[in-house]
């Protein structure tokens, strides 16, 4: 069968209208699975080359950390898809003019947030990382590595932006090659610039997030040059009737609510983690090694939802709804399924997971009971995020925030009744947990009966 990179747009369209349904999945979403793999390692690499500076500046590199996942979800996962969503509903009706607007109109919103990325995280970085607890110089290297990080971000915006463009056509392996390629080449970068070889100047701290912009640069590029060639699904050019509010609307209805999500998400770790911090340390440090295992499975599950975005967009524009919705359930059972499988062997093995992080017997105890707790929940995670992606791609959010607020009060309000009326103690506070990712399972499931999915 052919590739999808081999196929003409107009092949592609209709394998993702008429193809098999599962086999369409995996196709599309292997080359988003091997980026995720590489991504990963990525983001080891930058902890191993900053580990040689010492130990403050893996400090500094940590209260960066989250902020740097939040520039990741938001421009792949949040902004992006809601970019391929609103590319592939205009696909799939046969509106080519109106995917192109969509798109130009992404990169516009795209170098918007790359201007409130760099006010935020450039012009508030040091209030910010000083609040997560940074003081001295872990403070003035985390500076250091926002400042080159956020004032190049366009980087990672555009070529974001580029990729879930050519997502929305269907095009899964241009985007996920040219993000693994340079990907390859940015641990190998880094080092280079971090420590100095080959005569290079040693940048320090401020090595990996050069290495990142340069990197996405080149995917840009690259991604940009396919979009401008004759094969490409449509062309980019400036829209004849300039910038239109409703094709701004269309993209940020989705793209702004999904940013809240990634908010909302997490806001939950947060807050949780708050609640365990009365317990001391140890449990501290148990629970965020076991949660951390949790932020893995988002992007595990970003590997099968972008390509779901895709699908269901494509075809919620052509009026096939009820194709939309089996491929959103086979995708999230796929997902699902993926996750259920990490959860139940470290629910049983927790020590296969903690073992890598710490010795300490009271981290290690605190993890085991978090793992063995909420582990068994994790294939409904990987299946709600799943739907979340998949929602996406029928341009309607709001079930997937009412989700997450459930999500929320059920792991908040549960953990303090378990802890400050029962008395149930740690073990209580992570039931509620698995019973809030239960909860945030089930109400995207029953969103997909709403009238968005049905038309």
């Amino acid at each position: 069968m052919l590739e999808t990179a081999a196929m003409s747009p107009a092949e592609r369209r209709q394998m993702m209208l008429h193809g098999p349904i599962v086999p369409t999945i995996l196709r599309l979403s292997a080359p988003n699975v091997l980026n995720v793999a590489m991504q990963s390692l990525v983001s080891i690499g930058d902890g191993f080359f900053v580990g040689q500076l010492g130990t403050t500046e893996l400090a500094a590199l940590a209260l960066v950390f989250p902020s740097q996942m939040a520039l990741g979800q938001m421009s792949a996962g949040a902004m992006g898809g809601a970019i391929s969503s609103s590319v592939a509903r205009a696909m799939g009706s046969g509106n080519r003019a109106a995917a192109e607007a969509a798109a130009v109109h992404g990169l516009v919103i795209a170098l918007g947030m790359t201007l409130l990325f760099a006010v935020v995280f450039v012009g508030f970085g040091r209030a910010i990382y000083g609040a997560l607890g940074g003081s001295g110089h872990a403070l003035d290297s985390a500076v250091a590595f926002a400042n080159v990080l956020f004032l190049g971000c366009f980087a990672h915006w555009i070529a974001n932006s580029l990729a879930s463009v050519l997502r929305g056509t269907g095009d899964m392996k241009t985007p996920g090659y040219a993000l693994v390629a340079t990907a390859v080449m940015q641990i190998p970068l880094t080092g280079m610039l971090t420590l100095g070889w080959f005569g290079v100047p040693a940048l320090g701290i401020r090595g990996p997030a050069a290495s990142a912009v340069i990197c996405f640069a080149l995917a840009a590029l690259w991604m940009a040059s396919r979009l401008l060639s004759p094969r490409a699904a449509f062309r980019l050019h400036w829209p004849t009737t300039g910038l239109r509010r409703a094709v701004f609307k269309d993209i940020l209805r989705v793209g702004l609510i999904a940013c809240i999500v990634v908010i909302l998400t997490n806001a939950t770790v947060l807050l949780v983690t708050g609640l365990v911090g009365r317990a001391g340390d140890a449990a501290i440090a148990g629970y965020g090694i076991g949660s951390r295992l949790e932020y893995m499975l988002v992007p595990i599950s970003f590997g099968i939802g972008a390509a779901l975005t895709a699908l269901v967009g494509t075809n919620i524009g052509a009026g096939q709804h009820a194709r939309a919705q089996r491929t959103a359930w086979s995708g999230a059972l796929m997902a699902g399924a993926v996750a259920a499988a990490i959860g139940i062997v470290v629910a049983i093995w927790p020590d296969l997971w903690l073992s890598l992080f710490t010795r300490d017997p009271g981290a290690l105890a605190s993890g085991r009971l978090y793992l063995s707790t909420v582990g068994p929940a994790y294939g409904f995670f990987g299946l709600a995020m799943a739907l979340y992606f998949a929602s996406q791609g029928t341009g309607e959010m709001i079930w997937p925030v009412v989700a997450n607020l459930g999500r929320i009060a059920i792991a908040v309000c549960g953990s303090l009744f378990a802890l400050d009326v029962m008395g149930w103690g740690v073990q209580g506070l992570f039931a509620f947990v698995a019973l809030g990712i239960v909860s945030f399972a089930l109400v995207l499931a029953f969103s997909t009966t709403r009238p968005a999915w049905r038309g």
